[in-house]
């Protein structure tokens, strides 16, 4: 099946093959061509060109961007939705004061999502689930990273990573899974038992997972739980990725470069510390600016990583108690208004660099001959600054995941 996308004003995040991230300087740097076209084969990026070349003959579909932008779909390099129900009265908590801390320590936060999960059939939590996941393929995401972590025992935190195994089958959307089992210690356990039966799960995990992740923060899991449990999901065949640093300076950045961890995420505490660690390791800071916003903290110091000549990610944090949003166009904009990115800075978080946080960059995040055509077609007169500016008004005339509207 050849679609050929012709008329595009201007066509997006063009890069070349080989080209997995980027960092410093780089990150204010979009490729575009103008008055564009672009051929899909197979689901993948064919060829593209410009005005001086000829359109593509012999193809079964033509789709008329009428001058619209076409860009790479968003990638999520972080999200938790896969849980059950909704944590809206904690919401109203947050109104009244209470902080993440002091809700959590009330056996609130992630232990209430656990409860809830746990009454709650797998069949169930798949539908509630697949919403989730249709509403961010809808508003343009089309990779997404979804962690376990709201089980808290064997038997639901397996139910999770089934769920999210269930959710890859049959989404058009790009999915990685992440076990998160270390997300708090579990109702009934010490913590040493807690963290002694995460580890003895991980080879039951590694069967659904891509990924290990830890919530190495204070009053959750120490550096030494997280050394623990990393190594044992890289025996487990597992990569690590790790919250790190949103409540306090945890040791957590650095602990995730000592293991190749594949991204460190949130970073809401850090500094010059942090930066050195990062330095020529293969870890990509990863910001999530809608949790941020959604408690009231202050940002992570993002423009600061860049300046030091690092890339940097921005995800979503999708989840039910700090971040109830998986739009990245959201995310995009708040990357602009709140932590003072470019326009293109933040494109860049979004697409390549995030693709890059969740492991796919060599095959979603930009257009490049070969990867999957996962696009975003806009209206006419968007730009890429006009997208994050006008951050809530319709700008999606068409998503395509592989190449075909969804």
């Amino acid at each position: 099946m050849k679609r050929l996308f012709k008329h595009i004003g201007t066509l997006a995040g063009v890069l070349p093959a080989g080209v997995l991230r980027k960092e410093g300087a780089e990150m204010d740097e979009v490729g575009t061509v103008s008055d564009a076209w672009l051929l899909v084969d197979d689901g993948r990026i064919a060829a593209f060109g410009g005005p001086e070349e000829p359109l593509p003959e012999r193809v079964n579909d033509v789709v008329d961007c009428e001058g619209g932008l076409l860009m790479p779909a968003f990638c999520d390099s972080h999200t938790h939705i896969v849980y059950a129900g909704c944590r809206d009265g904690e919401f109203l908590d947050k109104i009244h004061g209470l902080s993440y801390e002091e809700i959590a320590a009330r056996g609130g936060g992630i232990l209430n999502s656990a409860d809830l999960l746990h009454k709650t059939s797998e069949e169930e939590l798949f539908r509630q689930s697949m919403e989730r996941v249709d509403e961010m393929v809808a508003q343009g995401t089309g990779s997404i990273e979804i962690k376990s972590g709201y089980g808290l025992n064997p038997a639901d935190e397996l139910k999770m990573l089934r769920v999210i195994d269930r959710i890859k089958a049959v989404s058009p959307a790009l999915i990685r899974t992440t076990f998160l089992g270390a997300h708090a210690v579990g109702r009934g356990y010490t913590h040493e038992e807690y963290v002694r039966a995460v580890i003895r799960i991980m080879p039951q995990a590694a069967r659904y997972a891509d990924f290990v992740d830890v919530f190495c923060e204070e009053g959750f899991f120490t550096v030494d739980d997280t050394a623990r449990i990393l190594e044992a999901g890289l025996r487990a065949g597992l990569r690590p990725k790790l919250h790190a640093n949103q409540l306090a300076v945890s040791g957590g950045v650095q602990t995730g470069v000592r293991y190749k961890a594949l991204s460190v995420d949130h970073l809401e505490r850090t500094g010059a510390a942090e930066i050195e660690a990062l330095r020529g390791s293969s870890t990509m800071p990863t910001f999530l600016p809608g949790s941020a916003f959604f408690l009231r903290i202050p940002d992570g110091p993002a423009k600061d990583y860049i300046a030091a000549g690092l890339g940097v990610a921005l995800a979503s944090d999708y989840n039910p108690g700090s971040s109830p949003s998986g739009d990245m166009r959201f995310i995009w904009a708040l990357g602009c208004i709140r932590m003072r990115l470019t326009p293109n800075q933040a494109f860049n978080a979004v697409t390549l660099n995030s693709a890059c946080a969740m492991g796919v960059s060599d095959v979603a995040g930009s257009i490049t001959v070969g990867k999957r055509a996962d696009l975003i077609l806009t209206r006419p007169g968007w730009t890429l600054t006009k997208i994050p500016y006008l951050h809530h008004s319709p700008f999606i005339r068409q998503v395509y995941l592989q190449g075909k509207p969804v």
